[in-house]
């Protein structure tokens, strides 16, 4: 799946020397797309904020890369990534929000209004701001991983699972996310390949106790991608056993799913040091609002969710960021 990158933090070649065209006012800035975006802005365009939203590098963000959605309410049949981003998107349209391409390279928060600033160059300053940036699965690094993108290659088991029942699938990585991964995908596949670059686990003990239990599960230790093969859709993984060591040698497992489960990196870094994250970079909020430690500041999907991860869990955090933004203005005025 591609990365969903929706900040940079370096200006646009040539910016620097440039100044601020412009300084425009709105109520409601919404950065980045995605379903916490669209769904903001939703809401925040039905409660007559007049949502301004720019979309990022990846318009309609993860889900733009995956072929087929079926675990979003609404629809029966299923819809591909795409077409249900274009769906949401024309719907905030539709109620006015005023979506616009660009890359959000500054932020200035605090006082009455935060400043953004656009490109390197346009300045928007906001009465309240939604960040809905989303997060970045971590890759190998394969080439193989993009050419069989969708095609038998997945960064969440819990989203593409479903399409591999009774299959052989790989799971790579050692920590919990992996366990977890592998023991979803055990109750829906024939066998799962836990895939583990040391000798041991990472995740808790009570992790690796279900792993361990999982009859279909099977663990190769000391393994490492090397690649995949199939003809359009994945159906093996090269694999070096022993890499650097006595006794390395090259395997090959037939499979017909990759999951990777090493992790994601929240687009937060443009943000920080102002607002309040984790320790990996996940923005925080207050108690079970949207609400960051700046007041006015709100953040949706996955950028502050390190646990679900779903396109229906985002697109409800961002129903909330959006009642949030309205009745955080109303108690102001």
């Amino acid at each position: 799946m591609e990365m969903f990158k929706t900040l940079n933090t370096e200006s646009p070649k040539g910016a620097s020397a440039q100044q601020p065209k412009s300084v425009e006012k709105v109520k409601c800035l919404i950065i980045g797309s995605g379903p916490a975006g669209f769904t903001a802005a939703i809401y925040a365009s039905r409660a007559n904020l007049n949502p301004v939203m720019y979309e990022g590098l990846q318009p309609g963000g993860q889900l733009t890369t995956t072929t087929e959605v079926e675990n979003f309410p609404g629809y029966p049949k299923g819809v591909t990534g795409p077409e249900m981003m274009e769906d949401l998107k024309e719907q905030a349209i539709r109620f006015g929000t005023d979506v616009r391409w660009g890359l959000a390279t500054a932020v200035e928060f605090g006082g009455e209004s935060h400043k953004v600033t656009i490109d390197g160059i346009n300045v928007i300053e906001a009465d309240t701001i939604i960040i809905a940036t989303g997060a970045e699965a971590q890759y190998l690094g394969l080439p193989d991983e993009k050419k069989y993108a969708g095609s038998g290659v997945s960064a969440c088991a819990t989203c593409d699972g479903f399409f591999y029942r009774g299959k052989d699938v790989a799971v790579v990585g050692g920590g919990d996310t992996a366990c977890e991964e592998a023991i979803y995908l055990a109750g829906l596949c024939r066998k799962v390949y836990l895939i583990v670059r040391r000798d041991q686990l990472r995740a808790s003990k009570v992790m690796q106790d279900r792993v361990f239990r999982a009859a279909n599960i099977e663990i190769l230790w000391k393994h490492q991608t090397k690649g995949l093969t199939g003809q359009g859709v994945v159906e093996g993984v090269v694999l070096m056993k022993n890499s650097g060591e006595a006794g390395e040698e090259e395997v090959n497992v037939p499979i017909d799913g990759f999951f990777l489960a090493i992790g994601h990196v929240p687009n937060s870094g443009i943000f920080k040091p102002q607002i309040e994250t984790d320790e990996v970079g996940y923005i925080k909020t207050i108690g079970s609002s949207s609400l960051t430690n700046i007041p006015g500041v709100f953040a949706c999907g996955d950028v502050m969710d390190p646990d679900y991860k779903q396109a229906v869990t985002a697109a409800g955090s961002g129903c909330k960021a959006a009642i949030d933004a309205e009745r955080y203005l109303s108690e102001k005025h």
